[in-house]
Formats: C-alpha cells, sequence, structure tokens
C-alpha cells in the first residue's frame, strides 16, 4: 500500500522534486550550479513577496530560527517572545541560549495574539518582537501584519517564524515591516528536510553587519554578500541536490500563481475544518485563529488519539501527526500543505469517519465529505 503523508511535516514531494534529488550531484562551485542558485534566489524572492534577498542555509528551521537572532540581537539584549505552543516554545529557548534578555509573553494553546496584545506588553526597552505565524502544534495562526505595523517606526526589530506557513498562506515581508523571515523546505515548500530560508531586511542587514556577536556558520552578512556575488554562491558547501529540488517546488509555485495557491490552501484547511465538525468532532484550535496549512482535532472521549493514527495507516496508508507535550493523545493533526490536493483532504476525511466507525464511534454516513465537497466545489463559502 502506498503511504500518503497528510503531516504538518515533511510534506510529499512532486515528481518533479524527487527526479531533481536523483540527479548525479553538481559541484558547487561551478556555473551549472551558480545558475540554480540564481533561479531559486530569484523564485524564493516571488514565494516570499518580497525584494529583499533570501538566503539559503544548509539547516533545518531551527538553524534559520538561530540564525535570525544571532544577527539581529546580542547578549543582554531585551526582546518579547510571543509563544502559543511548541514552537513558540523552542524559538525562546533559542533565544535563552544565546543570551538574551526574553519576556514570554504565553499564548492558550489553540490561539493566536494580534497587535493589541503585543503593544501591551511592551516595556520600550526592547530591541526586538518575535512571533511564530501558524503554530504548528496546535493549528493556530498569530496576526502577524497587524502587529508589524503596529511596529513600524518603534526601532524595534520583527522577527517572524513562518516555517509552517510561508508557501500556503500570506506573508509579505515589506508591507508588514518584517524583518526576517525563518522557513524551511519540508513544509508548504514540498522539499525534504534540509534547508531553511530567510528574508532579510537592509535594517536587519545593517544592524548584523554592526553586530559583535560571535557567530561564523549563521552570519547572515556572509551569506548575503555570497549570493551577490557574480555567479551567486554559497559561503560553504550547501546540500546541493536540496537546492536543485527547491528551484522544482517553487517554479511549480510560480507555474500555479501564489495568490492561487493562497486560495487552495484556504479552501483546503475549510474543507478540513467542516469536515471534522460534520462528523461531530471538536476542533482544538479557536476558529478565529484557524490555519490554513493544517487542522488540529480533539480526540473524542473514549478514543485513543493513537489508535485513530495507527489505523489510518494500516487500514488506509494515510499519516497523520497527534499532539506533542499535554496534547499528547488528546489531539489529532491534519495537513493540508504543499504538494496536497482537495481530493487528497476528502480521502482523509473519508478514511477518518471509517476509523472513528470502527473504533465505536457513531458518525453521520457521508456528511463529512458532502460538507468538504460543496465547499470544493464552490471555491469555499468563507473566502
Amino acid at each position: 500500500m502506498n503511504k500518503r503523508l497528510m503531516t504538518p511535516g515533511p510534506t510529499p514531494l512532486p515528481p518533479q522534486v524527487i527526479k531533481a534529488l536523483g540527479q548525479q550531484v553538481l559541484h558547487h562551485r561551478t556555473k551549472e550550479y551558480a545558475d540554480v542558485l540564481a533561479s531559486l534566489s530569484s523564485g524564493l524572492k516571488y514565494v516570499f513577496a518580497t525584494d529583499y534577498p533570501v538566503v539559503t542555509l544548509t539547516a533545518s528551521g531551527t538553524g534559520g530560527m538561530e540564525a535570525a537572532v544571532a544577527n539581529c540581537f546580542r547578549p543582554g539584549d531585551r526582546v518579547l517572545l510571543v509563544s502559543a505552543g511548541v514552537f513558540g516554545d523552542r524559538f525562546y529557548d533559542i533565544c535563552r541560549c544565546m543570551g538574551l534578555n526574553v519576556t514570554k509573553l504565553d499564548v492558550s494553546w489553540g490561539k493566536g495574539i494580534g497587535a493589541a496584545e503585543v503593544l501591551s506588553h511592551l516595556t520600550g526597552d526592547e530591541k526586538g518582537v518575535i512571533v511564530t505565524h501558524n503554530e504548528t502544534s496546535t493549528a493556530a495562526r498569530s496576526d502577524i501584519e497587524t502587529i508589524g505595523k503596529a511596529l513600524k517606526g518603534t526601532g524595534m526589530f520583527y522577527i517572524v517564524d513562518a516555517v509552517s506557513s510561508l508557501g500556503g498562506m500570506e506573508v509579505r515581508p515589506e508591507d508588514w515591516g518584517i524583518d526576517i523571515v525563518v522557513t524551511s523546505s519540508q513544509k508548504a515548500l514540498m522539499c525534504p528536510p534540509g534547508l531553511t530560508f530567510l528574508s532579510v531586511s537592509q535594517r536587519a542587514m545593517e544592524a548584523a553587519r554592526k553586530n559583535t556577536s560571535r557567530r561564523h556558520y549563521w552570519d547572515l552578512c556572509k551569506a548575503v554578500d555570497f549570493l551577490s556575488k557574480q555567479p551567486p554562491q554559497h559561503p560553504f558547501t550547501p546540500a546541493v541536490n536540496i537546492v536543485m529540488a527547491s528551484l522544482e517546488a517553487v517554479s511549480l509555485i510560480q507555474k500555479e500563481g501564489l495568490e492561487n495557491v493562497w486560495q487552495r490552501h484556504k479552501r483546503m484547511g475549510e474543507m478540513a475544518r467542516e469536515g471534522v465538525k460534520a462528523m461531530g468532532l471538536e476542533l482544538f484550535a479557536d476558529e478565529k485563529y484557524a490555519s490554513d496549512t493544517l487542522t488540529a482535532v480533539k480526540v473524542p472521549e473514549g478514543i485513543d488519539g493513537q489508535e485513530v493514527i495507527g489505523r489510518m495507516e494500516e487500514d488506509f496508508g494515510i499519516i497523520i501527526a497527534g499532539g506533542n507535550r499535554s496534547l499528547k493523545g488528546k489531539i489529532i493533526r491534519i495537513a493540508h500543505m504543499g504538494y496536497i490536493s482537495e481530493g487528497d483532504v476528502l480521502d482523509t476525511l473519508k478514511a477518518l469517519e471509517e476509523t472513528l466507525v470502527g473504533l465505536g464511534r457513531p458518525v453521520d454516513a457521508g456528511k463529512a465529505l458532502a460538507v468538504a465537497k460543496t465547499i470544493m466545489d464552490t471555491g469555499g463559502t468563507k473566502q
């Protein structure tokens, strides 16, 4: 049985990406590779909806988060960090490890945050604000647009973790005043894990050049300067074949059209949410903050969440994710990001319905699919 990934990373790979991964490796200092890097960098600007340089580092998204901190801040700098789940907590840990003076603004899991809440927690001494756009552990998003616009003119750096949103949800670094946006290859960008991408504002670059914090591999000045060479290069050996694969993935996004991609993800998110509600299930995240790239569902009382996950894989070949930390066994997470279609969402809903029936949970058969198909056919009732 072919397995289908409906997990929030890694996500399925398009055939073009798989083909690129299987090519003979290029030497990273050749013109042939430089042409690939130049095309990818241009394509990434399109996907990031920015004219800022977008650098490619060989690392997971966590490496990109650390790079953002290491370049914008120095030990002892005060920052406000918003955490609404596991990955907000990870960014907090990174800041602490880098010696920052961090004020952590905890948001209830399943909710997001906007400008008013952030502004109310600022003292005026902060050098920056750090926010996770889309909290992968809860399927809730924060309003990074209003936060960024509210911070304009304050002099603070604004850093956004967009690891599970960029390429599937609207992000506009310049319009929204975001100094560094961090994402990675294995989510909505449809590639294997191994690369992190960062858009870097001119203001962030100027700060990095004056920053005396110790860094070598994470030095964004090196990354931008090497990218500006003719032909463009990396300062260190990259994951060549993942770079080649990323070019294929970005080309697919360009072909579909970025705003069309955003709308597809919005539509799939609505299909998933309305479908699970039609089964009588409860969403974990407040719908006011609902993610477009994944959906978290509360496991009904008396049913083991791990049993649901196991049966869906064994019986239907569909792999979904469970909860993290205190949510383990209490929620399931269904991703709809990247190389996933509306048909995949329908198949997952059908598998979930049959799994629940098999576990003794009464479900109005076919109702979830009917609701989701209506949304698919009409383009979404809430768009």
